[in-house]
């Protein structure tokens, strides 16, 4: 985890910074292939050099990012989860459980419909 070091270190409140730190430590340790790399000042997952999945933090939440064509698949699940969407991002309030399931389903999809993509975005 030491390529998120320095952005956990920049966020200043221990309880986000301690939340953010499981997430961003969830995802390394279900899914260790993945590149844990920062771009955009955000930390972010790829593999074989296409994107998966971003995170960041904002005041009121967490951003999570796994680009649109994910959020339109998982639509149903990120409203029962009860995180609010965006065109681009969910946001997990910094109050809110964590659904890990979701991430992991999500990271899932990505991995296996990019198998095949050679560039970073779709």
């Amino acid at each position: 985890m030491k390529e998120f070091q320095k952005y956990l270190d920049s966020i200043d409140n221990p309880t986000h910074r301690q939340r953010m730190e499981q997430l961003l430590m969830h995802v390394s340790e279900k899914y260790p292939k993945l590149k844990r790399e920062i771009r955009w000042g955000q930390p972010m997952f790829s593999d074989h050099g296409t994107f998966i999945i971003a995170f960041s933090t904002y005041k009121q939440h967490i951003a999570v990012a796994p680009e649109a064509v994910v959020l339109n698949r998982f639509d149903e699940d990120i409203k029962k989860a009860g995180y609010r969407r965006t065109k681009e991002t969910f946001s997990i309030k910094w109050t809110d459980e964590i659904d890990f399931d979701l991430i992991d389903r999500m990271v899932e999809y990505n991995i296996e419909d990019k198998k095949d993509m050679t560039k970073f975005w779709r």
